[in-house]
């Protein structure tokens, strides 16, 4: 038996006897099949030499329950913020919870539903986007999400509508007594002129040692607005493997913003095709690594028009044993003349023992650009730290001071202030317990 026999085994047995949809049958068994060709990756693999997943090929993972009956409103808690929300549409092992959801207070004509709702309801256009943005050819892990294809989010702005308040998915994985998985899927389709902030939450209600396997496509129309925001709280012993899909339209302009702040092994993939004139992209990361977790990221942004820009800033902070990879690609391609790119990685090290593998890339077909990039890997500046300790700030204070201000950089990006507070006041809660 290969490693991959119980995965297929089980996407088998997930979809036997469902009567979905003829073009919902159709994707998951191409995808089951490109993933029986395609295998777990493995560090011979130059995407990642630096990231070995055989915990989670060899994890036998089985489906989890439902679960939505374990989840308490205190459960739910820890993954909120201070503030309004549009929506907060939960998911418990996968499964939607109407229970623990509200929709508080949308447009009319803005869907805000479960996948499995949006299968059953054609015409919708979930057919024409879904499967489509995010190709399963070549990536093993997108072709395993959609072989479990079964439920998610759907969340379609209408042309012209803007949703002031964010809409919030929450993803959580309850407890069982055996190793579990889930294949969460969404779908964001924001048509011409429309706005929305839509933040995905990911972690766990007393559950340890699962796998969560997720992939979002993005569908940004012409001069649409999107602050797309992805907060990850994975417990230390589990596994997250996520990508993000991105197609951008003429004018549009989209914000990324990845938040990496457990599990044990994590992969974050984000590929953002430009494709209209005018785009503007943003993708910001913070990542952070203790004890022997490893957390990789591999953003790609294709300029594929004129007349576009993006900025990414990724950070780091690692301490202990653990380990990062930030591979970050910028393609211009040849008709992409006049594209302005900047990408910037930074990573700090707190101990001897934590590394990153950074490497950042140019594939320029255009002759008409600004493009610049940049990594930068270093400790804590000792020369910071006596100049606050000669002002009478503790080490433990001063060390405190400087790696909130690295992190800032990426924080101060996010336009969504009351979850930039929530998420600062988690990471100090991280650093403190360094320090004891």
């Amino acid at each position: 038996m290969t490693t991959l026999d119980p995965f297929i085994a089980e996407a088998e047995r997930a979809t036997e006897g469902r009567h979905d949809a003829a073009w919902v049958t159709a994707a998951r068994r191409h995808a089951l099949v490109r993933f029986h060709e395609l295998g777990f990756p493995t560090t011979r693999d130059e995407e990642w030499r630096f990231t070995g997943v055989a915990p989670i090929a060899e994890g036998r993972f089985a489906l989890a329950h439902d679960g939505t009956a374990s989840v308490s409103a205190d459960a739910l808690a820890p993954f909120g913020w201070d503030g309004e929300r549009a929506a907060t549409i939960v998911f418990v092992n996968g499964h939607y919870a109407p229970d623990a959801s509200s929709i508080v207070e949308l447009p009319s004509d803005v869907r805000v539903e479960s996948l499995a709702r949006a299968f059953s309801a054609p015409g919708n256009g979930v057919e024409s986007h879904l499967t489509r943005v995010a190709p399963d050819d070549r990536r093993a892990f997108t072709a395993l999400n959609t072989a479990f294809l079964s439920d998610g989010a759907y969340i379609h702005v209408p042309a012209g509508v803007t949703v002031a308040k964010p809409i919030h998915l929450l993803f959580l994985s309850a407890g069982e007594s055996h190793p579990t998985m889930t294949h969460p899927r969404v779908l964001l389709v924001l048509d011409a002129r429309s706005k929305a902030t839509v933040v995905e939450s990911y972690g766990a209600a007393h559950a340890s040692h699962y796998f969560t396997n997720t992939v979002t496509e993005i569908v940004a129309g012409e001069n649409a607005t999107l602050d797309h925001y992805k907060v990850q709280r994975e417990q230390q012993d589990s596994f997250h493997m996520g990508a993000v899909y991105l197609r951008a339209s003429r004018d549009s302009n989209v914000s990324c913003h990845s938040v990496s702040l457990g599990g044990s092994i994590v992969r974050n993939d984000v590929v953002a095709v430009l494709d209209g004139e005018g785009v503007m992209c943003t993708l910001n990361g913070l990542y952070v690594g203790d004890g022997s977790r490893v957390v990789d990221n591999h953003t790609t942004i294709v300029h594929a028009r004129p007349h576009c820009g993006s900025r990414e800033v990724y950070k780091g902070i690692l301490a202990d044993r653990s380990r990062a990879v930030f591979n970050g690609k910028i393609v211009v391609r040849p008709d992409a003349q006049q594209t302005d790119a900047k990408q910037t990685n930074k990573a700090l090290l707190l101990s001897d023992d934590a590394q990153i593998n950074t490497k950042p890339q140019l594939e320029i077909f255009a002759n008409d650009v600004k493009c610049t990039h940049g990594a930068a890997v270093g400790q804590m500046d000792e020369d910071a730290i006596f100049y606050l300790r000669a002002r009478g700030v503790g080490l433990d204070e001063a060390r405190h001071i400087l790696i909130h201000a690295f992190a800032g950089d990426v924080l101060n990006q996010m336009p969504l202030e009351a979850l930039r507070r929530r998420i600062d006041a988690e990471l100090g809660r991280r650093l403190a317990g360094w320090r004891k």
